[in-house]
């Protein structure tokens, strides 16, 4: 039996080649189960509930009758077992952040308080639905206006817009307003500027709303090069889509020097503020003059993430984008509260944003989590956070390679220079990380790294939990080193399933089961 760094025993070596010298009759090895497509379970003639014939006149599916619409959609039928236990087979071949330690960079992938859950399903949030009259939905918009209240308290900042369904969408929100404010003082401009070090989605959400993208390079510490930002410059940029803390985990010192010149030159500054995690309770972005910020409340007041949402990203607004902030708005009047759809009497907003108002469950889950931390608690999620991700730069730099000099803020970021000469690469390496039991940090992001490995272990992690997965890391680094590529270049060998042809599967994938001619 060897052992590990912290003196603990680790399991023997098992050779992939010699796991298991026989295949089983049934396709399984053990609890690792091959489970098949649903369409390849169910019947096609077959439902796990019965339903009394009904002749109607008047089909109401796309003109077909009900027989002759389940064999056009041909939907497979199943047991309510056979349902149940295809579902949760699928779920043992998955990873969650209840499994284990979730390491994506950017992501912000932690623990999410099951007091969050429970008070998320009451059935007065929970219940509720979007055309219901506000007079009966009173408690859901007073909660709405203190989660909005706290947002503000927490950014400094002086007007909110809850109705943003994500952070892209958040981005979309605050770019909107800011191309209102241009148009309200009649202001034609052409660019915005983003930093090498900023979200993806920074660029994007600026060419969908029509603006010509200008990059800003980054220094060779990983922040924004202030002196090229401010010699781009003139009455043309729009403004400025700044990620802080910026995506190679470090904060960008700069960022009121930053402000006070983009606005000087007329435009305006949004802060990403995907990041927040790092930074809440411990800075406001409205005092560095941010003008508008999208929050990820999925991410920094937790909500179960991943999987396609839901997600929630209200943006603040700094006095001189309140205006164009977009509609409805909650707002408290004599008779309780209600959803303002006309605004102030000076408000220029752009309009509404999305056909209802935002994402409930979100909400509630949001307030729930700054209630239960309070002011202090919420401060040191942040301390927390910073203080886990340098502890694992402090663990791996010497044998996996840090791209910057000193300490990182909520994620470390590593890249492939360590692997040179090795025969392994960046993706060889996050795939023999499956086999560790570990999901694979975020890879080759950002892009101002080569073989880029971002990892973010957030606040919710115990030093065990670092300390194992540290272990691990600092195995497969010796491991490469050591020469043993077939370790890795077959990788992962115990997961459900092989490596994927990830080119193939992009380019030609089967996104539908067929159902074989007769």
């Amino acid at each position: 039996m060897s052992m590990n760094t912290q003196g603990r025993p680790t399991a023997p070596k098992v050779d992939a080649a010699q796991d298991g010298s026989f295949e089983s009759f049934s396709g399984h090895r053990g609890l690792r189960m091959d489970e098949p497509l649903i369409f390849e379970i169910g019947s096609l003639n077959r439902t796990g509930v019965d339903f009394d014939d009904i002749d109607l006149d008047t089909p109401s599916l796309g003109g077909l009758k009900r027989d002759e619409a389940a064999d056009d959609l041909t939907l497979p039928g199943l047991s309510e077992p056979e349902m149940v236990r295809h579902f949760t087979r699928l779920s043992r071949k998955n990873y969650g952040i209840d499994m284990g330690l979730f390491p994506l960079g950017s992501c912000t992938m932690k623990h999410n308080p099951r007091l969050n859950e429970k008070i998320a399903r009451l059935a007065g949030f929970a219940d509720i639905h979007p055309m219901q009259p506000q007079t009966t939905v009173q408690g859901a918009l007073q909660l709405m206006d203190q989660l909005g209240h706290w947002l503000k308290t927490l950014t400094g900042m002086p007007a909110i817009a809850l109705s943003p369904k994500a952070g892209a969408h958040g981005e979309l929100c605050g770019v909107m307003a800011i191309r209102a404010a241009l148009v309200a003082r009649g202001d034609a401009r052409s660019v915005i500027l983003c930093p090498e070090s900023a979200h993806g989605t920074n660029p994007a959400t600026a060419a969908l709303c029509g603006y010509k993208v200008k990059a800003i390079a980054a220094t060779d510490s990983g922040h924004v090069d202030v002196d090229a930002l401010k010699a781009q410059l003139d009455d043309t940029v729009a403004g400025v889509m700044i990620t802080n803390p910026n995506t190679c985990g470090l904060f960008e010192r700069d960022l009121k020097d930053i402000a006070d010149a983009v606005h000087a030159a007329g435009g305006f500054l949004y802060c990403d503020g995907a990041n927040f995690n790092a930074i809440v309770g411990k800075v406001r972005p409205g005092d560095l003059g941010v003008d508008a910020m999208h929050i990820n409340l999925h991410k920094t007041f937790s909500t179960p993430h991943g999987g396609g949402g839901p997600g929630s990203g209200p943006v603040v607004f700094s006095e001189a984008l309140a205006p164009y902030a977009p509609l409805p708005l909650v707002v408290e009047t004599a008779d309780g509260y209600a959803l303002e759809e006309n605004g102030d009497a000076d408000s220029s907003s752009f309009g509404r944003l999305t056909a209802f108002h935002g994402q409930m469950g979100m909400y509630v889950r949001a307030l729930t989590y700054m209630k239960s931390h309070g002011r202090d608690g919420l401060k040191q999620v942040a301390e927390d956070a910073v203080l886990n991700a340098n502890y694992l730069l402090a663990r791996l730099k010497g044998a996996l390679s840090a791209s910057f000099e000193g300490p990182c803020m909520h994620e470390a970021l590593f890249d492939d220079r360590f692997l040179k000469g090795t025969g392994v690469t960046t993706l060889d390496f996050a795939k023999a990380m499956i086999d560790e039991g570990y999901h694979p940090m975020t890879m080759y992001f950002p892009l101002v790294v080569s073989g880029a490995m971002l990892i973010e272990p957030t606040e919710t992690e115990s030093k065990v939990a670092l300390d194992q997965f540290a272990d691990s890391l600092l195995g497969l680094a010796q491991a490469a080193k050591a020469g043993e590529v077939d370790r890795f270049e077959g990788a992962p060998y115990f997961a459900p399933l092989a490596r994927l042809d990830e080119t193939r599967a992009a380019r030609q994938p089967v996104l539908k089961w067929q159902v074989a001619a007769e």
